[in-house]
């Protein structure tokens, strides 16, 4: 089984993608596909004159400050609009897609944050009213029926809260959790970016290979930016189990292909 995390970032090529996961469904491989939207939520929040607002947590991830009106455009957008696309695109390739988003079935449960502790122009903050998750529980049991009943799930990253409302959680780590809870063979992070750089922004110092053992200190010295939450997801699949991790660049042809074929920066257990 191979989870395929793709889109949120500006640039990359999804109808390669769909082409590649309409070649691997149609050989035989079962499919579970994640995707983000974070660049169209921010292009339509402008364009509703509520613009996003990114933070820096004090252990230094960025997120999204995610308030009422911003959790009601993700839905809006990530959940319809873009996971609807997807399924068309798939759907006319031969693939029999459906549309979840973390809400149906209580398919990902996560606890709300309600409060962010952030660093802003060198200052610690706190942030209330925050409508962001930390994932808890992944409805698996469900994800295998679809499986088995011929379908591939596409997963718009919402999570439901133990008292039913929607929260706003992280693509990268959706997919971990998803391909902990099922233990998928392999994990694919497709991103705008060739993998991870010893030297965030030149892509020819990517790092081809990282040893388990390895990434917490690749995470702490070489992730820059979005990369920190993808090195993170990989950490967290591979304590779950996942026996491979491929952060490969989405914008080429093929590159799901390429990616499963080694391109990109493979993470592996020591």
């Amino acid at each position: 089984m191979i989870v395929v995390k793709a889109g949120g970032n500006h640039g990359l090529d999804m109808e390669a993608v769909c082409d590649d996961i309409a070649e691997l469904v149609q050989q035989g491989e079962e499919l579970i596909v994640v995707h983000g939207g974070s660049h169209e939520a921010d292009l339509v929040s402008e364009k509703l004159g509520h613009p996003a607002r990114l933070v820096t947590s004090v252990s230094g991830f960025e997120s999204r400050y995610t308030d009422c009106e911003t959790l009601e455009i993700l839905v809006m957008v990530v959940a319809g609009r873009i996971n609807k696309s997807l399924v068309e695109r798939l759907q006319s390739l031969g693939v029999n897609a459906l549309g979840l988003s973390g809400p149906d079935g209580r398919l990902i449960e996560a606890r709300r944050k309600g409060v962010l502790r952030i660093v802003e122009n060198g200052k610690r903050k706190v942030l209330r009213g925050d409508y962001s998750g930390r994932i808890e529980r992944v409805n698996g049991a469900l994800l295998r029926t679809l499986l088995t009943e011929g379908y591939t799930p596409v997963i718009a990253p919402l999570a439901i809260s133990h008292d039913g409302g929607a929260l706003n959680v992280d693509g990268d780590r959706v997919a971990a959790a998803i391909a902990s809870a099922l233990g998928a063979n392999t994990l694919v992070v497709l991103t705008n970016v060739p993998g991870v750089m010893r030297s965030f922004p030149d892509e020819g110092t990517v790092i081809s290979r990282i040893a388990g053992d390895e990434a917490e200190e690749c995470l702490r010295w070489h992730a820059k930016g979005r990369m920190k939450k993808k090195l993170l997801g990989a950490i967290e699949a591979l304590r779950g189990g996942v026996g491979r991790i491929v952060i490969a660049d989405g914008r080429i042809a093929q590159p799901l292909r390429r990616a499963l074929a080694g391109e990109g920066t493979v993470i592996e257990p020591a």
